[in-house]
């Protein structure tokens, strides 16, 4: 089964849209610094459709806004008692569906990071032991040389050899 393409111009669209609607009634700023912040990240990676870090700063900037979303949701969603407006809850219900489609995105948006190109391997700096020996060569075998040893370069019927640069 492969896995659907779409389109990041509709991901950030989607999640510009129910930004907006979230923020009508119950979050407070920081909520939408922090999303339209990372939705401007997006627009960046639309724009630059080769850039891997584009698209790789979209995805982290999504994981990082879940988790500031639900500090949000769990902030400020008790300290309201509103919860008979229709307007309030129309914009909670938007920023909770924008936090419910975000882990689908960040999906999405990494199937794009990898057709771009990226592969991002994590690298603390620790030295890391390899178990990958295909690249040694064994010193227990040498290979034989076919003719005498030739070390300053010289040509076999006396005549000084090209220099090689």
């Amino acid at each position: 089964m492969e896995i659907p393409a779409i389109n990041l111009k509709a991901i950030v669209l989607v999640h510009w849209l129910l930004t907006v609607w979230g923020c009508m009634a119950l979050l407070p700023g920081s909520f939408a610094w922090g999303n339209f912040t990372v939705l401007a990240v997006g627009v960046w990676a639309i724009a630059q459709r080769d850039s891997v870090d584009a698209v790789l700063l979209f995805l982290m900037g999504m994981a990082v806004t879940m988790l500031t979303d639900i500090v949000h949701f769990g902030i400020f969603y008790p300290l309201l008692d509103l919860s008979n407006e229709t307007r309030f809850r129309f914009s909670a219900a938007m920023a909770i569906l924008s936090l419910l489609l975000k882990p689908a995105s960040c999906f999405f948006v990494y199937q794009m990071y990898r057709e771009r190109g990226g592969d991002y391997n994590v690298n603390f700096g620790f030295p890391s032991v390899s178990r990958n020996r295909e690249a040694y060569q064994s010193i227990d075998q040498q290979d034989e040389p076919s003719g005498p040893a030739n070390p300053f370069n010289q040509a076999q019927d006396g005549k000084p050899a090209a220099r090689t640069y």
